[in-house]
């Protein structure tokens, strides 16, 4: 399936049917059309995918001109069709296209079986009863395409008492025991924020399950189904709590910016808004250095902060002491002094500050893709480079259906007629018809 011209993409070739949702399954997608392959959005004009292609259908600019999750357009405007412009789906969207087809209907069913046919996986990660509402699933798909590769990563798995709970990262997060060890030290949990690691992880994970069913496919000449819930891939990430549990029957708890060896640890406030430097000592001489920069030396000769382990007990009063200085302190020049005198020490960085990054910037991290109807931005590059192939990104994120007939024409073989047909059955289009 891959080529062997050194400038091409190592999935070149590969063809994966997405009907992902929101960001877990998209990120997965978005791995492999990084790398060339085919990504094809199986869309519907019918149903209007929640948190996918914006929070709402149709916000207005009034909405939209409030911060927050609702407000992530170009300029703050959702334009005639805000579902092409939301930032979410832009930035996990790009390198792939959309069709639409109502699979609700009879017609919808064989279309999405002749591309199943001429296609290599199929990927989603709805909750089960959503799939088992229009058929999809590994009976379906393997008799139709025995080779093909299918993985489904449901919240919770295809089968338990969790089967059906829609659920976001957040949830996932929950119920793996995440949000018992964020936060600070007698915070409580409702205060750590909405976190969403768990998206990003099961992204990763899918990817790197799918790889390997592909793999498998290649070598075997059949296909394979793949079930990654999650939850359970998310739980990993905990490995050393669990464990910990497991073993010594102790329960963690929230360190807030604490360190268990390292003392004293933490972020403070600079000067500006929301400006803050993580700072962390691991050495007595660090501590020596750190006392004489923010202009208290004689700490670094009282014997009741001689080590870590005392440093910790009176780690409240040197958090004041380095704040003091802190406050005061534009956050980068902060960290340039720390660094110089050998004490590990990070601004950290908001969106401005990543996108101004010299060393992003001098590693080619953002690329530049121009949307129909989102204009021009910047886009992260792909998690990895290669020495022979290009690693820039071809195209932004397809409106919806913009692809419809390269599948419908060039893939399926539909003539006008029977284009026209599907479209005035309400398979085809790029505007929701509800």
């Amino acid at each position: 399936m891959v080529s062997n011209n050194s400038k091409s993409l190592p999935l070149d070739g590969l063809r994966i049917l997405d009907l992902t949702v929101v960001w877990a399954g998209p990120y997965a997608t978005q791995i492999f059309g990084d790398w060339g392959a085919e990504i094809i959005r199986v869309e519907s004009i019918k149903h209007f995918p929640a948190t996918t292609r914006g929070m709402v259908m149709r916000p207005t600019k009034e909405m939209v001109s409030q911060k927050g999750s609702l407000s992530a357009y170009p300029d703050r405007d959702p334009g005639e069709r805000p579902w092409n412009r939301t930032a979410s789906f832009n930035a996990h969207a790009r390198n792939k296209k959309s069709m639409t087809v109502d699979m609700t209907k009879p017609e919808g069913q064989k279309v999405f079986d002749e591309l199943l046919k001429i296609s290599d996986v199929v990927i989603e990660n709805n909750v089960p009863v959503s799939m088992d509402r229009i058929n999809v699933n590994w009976e379906r798909v393997s008799n139709v395409n025995p080779k093909i590769v299918m993985l489904r990563m449901p919240g919770f798995g295809l089968d338990g008492p969790y089967e059906d709970y829609r659920t976001f990262g957040s949830h996932m997060a929950g119920v793996v025991g995440h949000y018992s060890v964020m936060g600070y030290q007698g915070e409580l949990a409702d205060m750590t924020g909405n976190t969403l690691t768990a998206d990003a992880a099961g992204g990763a994970g899918a990817a790197l399950a799918l790889a390997a069913g592909i793999r498998y496919r290649n070598h075997n000449d059949k296909g394979i189904f793949i079930e990654i819930a999650t939850a359970e891939n998310f739980a990993n990430y905990l490995g050393d709590h669990i464990l910990n549990y497991t073993v010594n029957n102790r329960l963690a708890s929230p360190m807030g910016n604490r360190d268990i060896s390292n003392a004293p640890q933490g972020v403070y406030q600079c000067t500006g808004e929301d400006r803050w430097i993580a700072i962390s000592i691991n050495s007595d001489k660090q501590w020596k250095s750190l006392c004489n920069l923010i202009g208290s030396p004689e700490l670094a000769k009282d014997s009741e902060y001689s080590n870590a382990a005392q440093r910790r007990s009176l780690h409240d009063t040197i958090d004041q002491l380095i704040e003091a200085w802190s406050k005061g302190m534009d956050a980068h020049k902060a960290m340039r002094a720390l660094q110089a005198e050998g004490i590990p020490a990070g601004v950290v960085m908001n969106e401005q500050d990543a996108f101004s990054d010299p060393h992003l910037e001098e590693n080619g991290f953002w690329e530049t893709l121009e949307g129909d109807e989102t204009g021009k931005y910047q886009y992260a590059s792909t998690l990895w480079k290669t020495v022979l192939t290009d690693r820039s990104h071809k195209r932004a994120a397809p409106r919806l259906g913009e692809d419809n007939e390269y599948v419908y024409k060039e893939l399926l073989g539909f003539d006008e007629d029977k284009y026209a047909e599907f479209e005035a059955a309400g398979h085809i289009g790029m505007d929701y018809d509800i």
